[in-house]
């Protein structure tokens, strides 16, 4: 009796083993370290597989490994908060667990990379959180736009007395007329209306006054 029950329980735990041997050929680990352009040490950074389903962390050296991982089709993420890294889309086909086939994305909607395993993954670029202070410029000055104008309207009143001298004294007065108008906004807007109306101007009405004095004087 004591042997046939020695003889299953040999036979209960070889099935066991062919079972668990048989489940961990479906499972497969993805290794891979990351790497810095200057080579520094990397920190503690974590790395997820399809958005936390899988979680590991990378060692000092930048190497990690995320166990127990079964078939399908599997994307890498490197959260890190100082530089920036690919994302990788593994394949894990159930007949060849120890060869995933890996696509490299710099960025997603990136064009696509064939990448061997285990990953070697580079930082592209490091994060910038602050813009750096920019110094003191001489130039700066002159882009502003309210200096600019000061310095066209200082202009302006330089020159408008030289152009004002070479000038027909008829085209003085014409200049002179348009400088009032624009002093006395309401002469530019009763000029306006009598061109709209077809009025004649204010001035020319003592003009016609005189001439009908003038003929009454003469007979």
């Amino acid at each position: 009796m004591i042997s046939v029950t020695r003889s299953f329980l040999a036979l209960l735990a070889l099935l066991c083993l062919r079972w668990s041997s048989a489940g961990d050929s479906d499972l497969a680990t993805i290794a891979g370290k990351l790497v810095l352009p200057d080579d520094t040490p990397v920190n503690n950074t974590r790395i997820v597989l399809n958005d936390g389903e899988y979680t590991t962390y990378s060692k000092l050296d930048g190497s990690f490994s995320v166990y127990n991982v079964g078939p399908g089709v599997h994307l890498l993420d490197v959260y890190s908060h100082e530089h920036m890294f690919s994302q990788v889309k593994i394949q894990l086909l159930a007949g060849a667990m120890d060869d995933p086939k890996c696509i490299e994305y710099v960025f997603p909607g990136a064009p696509k990379t064939t990448t061997k395993h285990p990953l070697v993954l580079k930082a592209h670029a490091k994060y910038e959180y602050f813009e750096q202070r920019r110094g003191f410029s001489i130039m700066s000055i002159f882009k502003n736009p309210m200096l600019l104008m000061m310095i066209v309207s200082a202009g302006l009143m330089f020159l408008m007395p030289k152009m004002m001298e070479n000038l027909e004294p008829e085209e003085q007065e014409r200049m002179k007329k348009q400088m009032e108008m624009q002093q006395d906004p309401t002469k530019a807007f009763s000029q306006l209306w009598g061109e709209f109306t077809g009025a004649p101007e204010e001035t020319s009405a003592p003009q016609i006054k005189d001439k009908k004095r003038k003929g009454k004087k003469d007979h």
